[in-house]
């Protein structure tokens, strides 16, 4: 008789009956990928993955636009995660009973990004094209570990059997007890990102920071990235639009609440500037991130930007037909080609102009500009620059048409000391504003901010 292995469980768990409220989403199963059950690399446990249907109909309770969903399927399994710890019956979400726990650590680490046209946190647990919603009920695939079989006897697969089983049916428990209004407001929450995104062009905007966000981020082992990573809890002061940036006012489609904050208007040059440590970054960061849907307690639930933003940074690699015209009349030593058609391995200020020049060339609505990740040399003219560069600030100053007409720029310093007139100023810090010369009297500085329409 043939030993039985990790394929026999994965074959008995697939087979499970269909319970109460629950079956296994056979049409989902697609295995080593969606249903897999193997060894961690010291074969002292088994992980496991399986796809689950849940017979709950969120599409006939909330009936809202379908768009919404997403952000009660990321309130249910964020349920899930809360009370794994405390639930014996979740336990192989956590690796309960198994030598290393920690290694399956990610699957019940928190997440407050509900949708994004990104690849996010792919390793994580969150809604998304495998968890979701619709008229079948709600999809969720299950991850985690369990205590490997010593000699998969028939006692011990049946053991492990059991325990998957108990775990489809305490998921099942918690996904069906949570109220439907708590889960129509985590819908619609989601739908007014949603829709007010696909209504900023006509407001003129590109993107929208509301009044009260938190941009400041809390990273984790598991969240490094500025886009996935929750809220930070210690120092975390609320934006509010300075008044004399003409704030802006914005009607919430789904809730019908009126907000106010900043927008970004299109075909603007907006630039930031402040000292060490204020939030500049975290700002543009989060002006970012408004690309993504954000669950509630996020943050950055009411900072919605359009998508296709592009980004331009300074960073060293091979051009291969890159246009950097704009900025370059002629090319260095080393580099073939036309300014037109570069060819070579560019330097930093080289690969950002191809970077602008592409985001103009492909109509992006928004560029991101961050100052810290920036090549100064293209920003602005230095006393040793040559008149073959042509610096960005004079580019924005006598001829921004080239720009493209519905670009907008979101620049983080230095070109705010050419800028024509300064418009207000907000401290993330939440210290008093303060004027850029003088006595810093113990103060940290506040940011400083400009805007210009391009012609």
């Amino acid at each position: 008789m043939a030993k039985r292995g990790p394929d026999d469980c994965l074959e008995i768990l697939l087979a499970l009956p269909e319970g109460r409220r629950w079956l296994i989403d056979r049409p989902s199963v697609i295995k080593g990928v969606t249903a897999y059950m193997v060894h961690s690399f010291d074969s002292t446990a088994l992980l496991f993955a399986v796809p689950l249907i849940i017979h709950r109909s969120l599409l006939e309770e909330i009936p809202l636009d379908g768009r919404g969903a997403a952000g009660a399927v990321a309130m249910i399994i964020e349920q899930v995660k809360q009370e794994a710890p405390s639930d014996p019956g979740l336990g192989p979400l956590i690796g309960r009973g198994t030598r290393f726990p920690h290694h399956v650590a990610y699957v019940t680490e928190p997440f407050t990004v509900v949708s994004s046209p990104a690849a996010l946190a792919s390793d994580l647990w969150h809604a998304d094209r495998r968890n979701y919603a619709d008229r079948d009920g709600i999809h969720l695939l299950l991850h985690g570990a369990v205590p490997c079989p010593q000699e998969f006897s028939h006692d011990e697969v049946e053991s492990v059997r059991e325990t998957l089983a108990r775990l489809c049916e305490e998921v099942t428990a918690i996904v069906c007890s949570v109220p439907a209004r708590e889960l129509e407001t985590a819908w619609i929450g989601t739908l007014d990102q949603q829709l007010l995104r696909e209504a900023l062009p006509s407001l003129g905007l590109v993107s929208f920071v509301g009044d009260e966000s938190r941009l400041a981020r809390h990273y984790t082992r598991y969240r490094p990235f500025f886009r996935t990573a929750g809220p930070r809890e210690d120092v975390n002061i609320p934006f509010t639009c300075p008044g004399e940036l003409e704030p802006a006012e914005v009607e919430l489609p789904a809730s019908n609440r009126t907000v106010t904050g900043l927008g970004i208007r299109k075909s603007e040059v907006f630039a930031v500037a402040g000292s060490n440590a204020q939030g500049k970054t975290t700002f543009l960061d989060g002006i970012l991130a408004g690309m993504d849907n954000h669950a509630a307690g996020d943050g950055r639930e009411q900072v919605v930007t359009v998508h296709g933003l592009h980004t331009a940074e300074a960073t060293t690699s091979l051009m291969t037909g890159a246009d950097i015209s704009m900025f370059f009349s002629a090319l260095p030593p080393g580099i073939n080609g036309t300014p037109r058609a570069a060819s070579g391995m560019g330097s930093g200020s080289m690969n950002m102009a191809s970077q602008v020049q592409r985001a103009i060339e492909r109509g992006a609505p928004l560029l991101i500009i961050d100052e810290d990740r920036a090549a100064p040399n293209l920003l602005v003219r230095s006393c040793l620059q040559t008149g073959e560069i042509t610096p960005l600030s004079e580019i924005l100053a006598r001829d921004r048409g080239k720009m493209g007409r519905p670009l907008s720029s979101l620049l983080h310093a230095p070109l705010i000391r050419w800028s024509h007139r300064p418009i207000g100023s907000w401290s993330s810090t939440g210290t008093l504003p303060q004027p850029l010369t003088g006595n810093r009297s113990g103060r940290r500085w506040p940011n400083r901010w400009k805007r210009w329409q391009t012609i």
